[in-house]
């Protein structure tokens, strides 16, 4: 049955709330705990009964961090690293070029800093190398270093790390492995075939983090100084939100103990990039996930490529600030090379009409931005999207999934199908290099192996919400018990609210694509509503004069602080009219 019977909002969605099972087990935990029914209702979706909610909403790393020995090649590893850095060893680090690659490396270099030591860091080009390591690269490498630590990739780069003569290398990564492991003295992965899967909602950096940890155990059994690993976790809480990490188990500690590291500002990259960022306040996962990360990537996408990882690992503000400062001017150009790539990637989406996969490629297009591009449509599609760019026959290209739908897996058989030249990735991203030739059979047969999981999935004319809330009720203290029930991101959305039979005092545009509503009920202070970019769409033309009128109106609440006051405000995502 649609909640408050809205079987077709103003954007054509159906609202559909708690079944009557939830909703009783939301009260009773309400009851036994004293907590706010809306704070209760975001644990009994989790699973989290009245015994276990404390822990919930205090989540503890030294509770929920697992013992590092449980990931296979872990002792290894850190025992090779400890060595590596004791014997004063030439040690490389080679990443990836994104947040979750650039905070890996940072990690490492910051731990081996602590110990005296430094490092070479090694980050490919997007355009003339490709992700992850390569034969020329590793063998430079192994040259002049004793060991070489590839982090967040190396799982499937068999040929890359046989190149590595001379040097023992390490693979620290969380992308899905193959049926065989490369030539490395260690791969501690917990997505390799033969792993449990139980961690394998770990980013790479949390996979370096836990090598730390162990290795950090080495050290004390040698009764050595060790590093203060707990100032690192700023950094694993940007890769785990930035790269998407389900925001469950351990990642929730990273990222609830990662923010507030980060709210000290004691790191000199991230304080410079909040800055030109302009965070006005504490930091949350929102901003790790849409401005921070960007302008990291960015070096990877349209620049030097190791740009991010150097910010991050700045030594001095003036360092960082310079970094932090073209990391921003590129960001920029990325995003005018984004709108025209996808523009028309859109384009030839919608000529393609209704489809289980939707998929562009274009001769040129920058291999920097297909990546969001292909989350953007994602995005407008509700459906798993693939971009490419085209170059002298050969297409590189970005996946982009939606929950239930393991994408990196069926890029993986693909590659063996031999339908791409290489492909891999983990279940909601994943990357495919192809000839031009073979591209429409790909994508064909891509979208039949993801048709099943596809057909699991609700309707994506469906919006999900927690139930009702009253503007007298949503009151700062407890929004913050709220979040206390987060940190909100993949796997673990943010609670939705229906604010129901709403009188519009006003409705105004913000820019040239936002909305602001003032609305209030019966005998209640006014409360503010923002829907970005509904301007764009059926939302905004459709509220734009309302005043006056009365509707249901659905988001998501924001606090902001303005003036040293705070206020709530509710992120709209939808409205109906009210009977």
């Amino acid at each position: 049955m649609a909640f408050l019977g809205i079987e077709q909002s103003l954007t054509g969605r159906c609202w559909v709330g708690p079944d009557a099972a939830l909703e009783r087990l939301a009260e009773g935990l309400a009851q036994q705990t004293g907590l706010p029914l809306a704070v209760a209702r975001v644990l009994a979706e989790r699973g989290v009964d009245a015994e276990a909610s404390a822990g919930f909403l205090t989540p503890k790393l030294r509770d929920l961090l697992p013992d590092p020995l449980s990931l296979r090649d872990m002792k290894t590893a850190a025992e090779r690293l400890v060595q590596a850095t004791v014997a004063k060893e030439r040690i490389a680090i080679f990443a990836d070029y994104d947040v979750d690659g650039g905070s890996s490396a940072a990690l490492l270099l910051d731990w081996l800093r602590g110990q005296g030591r430094d490092a070479t860091l090694y980050i490919p080009d997007r355009i003339d190398e490709g992700y992850g390591p390569n034969e020329p690269a590793m063998a430079q490498l192994a040259a002049s270093h004793d060991l070489i630590i590839c982090v967040d990739c190396g799982t499937l780069s068999h040929d890359a790390l046989a190149a590595a003569k001379g040097a023992d290398v390490l693979v620290l990564d969380h992308h899905l492995g193959g049926e065989t492991l490369p030539p490395a003295l260690a791969v501690v992965n917990p997505n390799r075939a033969d792993e449990d899967g139980a961690l394998g909602h770990l980013c790479a950096a949390g996979v370096v983090f836990l090598t730390l940890v162990q290795a950090g155990r080495v050290l004390r059994g040698m009764q050595r100084a060790e590093p203060d690993l707990m100032a690192m976790l700023d950094l694993v809480a940007l890769a785990t939100v930035a790269d998407v990490a389900p925001l469950v188990g351990v990642n929730r500690a990273f990222v609830r103990q990662g923010l507030t590291i980060m709210a000290r500002r004691q790191r000199p990259g991230l304080v410079a990039l909040s800055d030109i960022a302009r965070l006005d306040g504490p930091p949350n996962a929102f901003h790790l996930g849409f401005l921070l990360g960007p302008r990291i990537n960015a070096g990877g996408r349209v620049g030097r490529a190791d740009l991010g990882a150097l910010c991050l690992s700045a030594r001095t503000p003036e360092e960082a600030v310079k970094l932090a400062a073209q990391l921003d001017e590129l960001n920029r150009d990325r995003r005018a090379i984004e709108a025209a790539v996808r523009n028309e990637a859109l384009a030839q989406v919608e000529a393609r009409g209704e489809a289980p996969l939707s998929w562009a490629a274009g001769e040129g297009w920058h291999p920097g931005v297909v990546g969001i591009v292909a989350a953007r449509i994602k995005e407008a599609t509700d459906r798993p999207s693939v971009v490419i760019g085209i170059e002298h026959g050969i297409g590189k290209g970005s996946a982009r999934s939606v929950p239930g739908v393991d994408l990196g897996r069926a890029i993986q058989r693909l590659a063996r199908e031999g339908l791409l030249l290489k492909g891999g990735g983990h279940e909601m991203a994943a990357g495919l290099t192809v000839r031009e030739d073979q591209i429409a059979p790909a994508m064909e047969r891509l979208a039949e192996l993801l048709a099943r999981d596809l057909e699991n999935r609700s309707s994506t004319g469906e919006m999900r919400v927690s139930g009702l809330l009253e503007p007298t009720g949503a009151t700062p203290a407890m929004f913050r018990q709220l979040e206390d029930a987060g940190p909100y991101g993949q796997a673990a959305p943010a609670p939705r609210f229906v604010f129901a039979n709403q009188l519009i005092d006003s409705a105004s545009t913000m820019g040239e694509s936002h909305l602001r509503l003032n609305f209030r009920s019966s005998g209640s202070a006014r409360m503010e509503a923002v829907a970005w970019g509904a301007m764009n769409g059926p939302l905004g033309p459709a509220l734009i004069g309302a005043k006056g009128r009365r509707f249901h109106l659905a988001g998501k609440l924001e606090l902001s602080t303005w003036g040293g006051r705070e206020r709530l405000r509710l992120r709209l995502d939808d409205a109906a009219l009210a009977a």
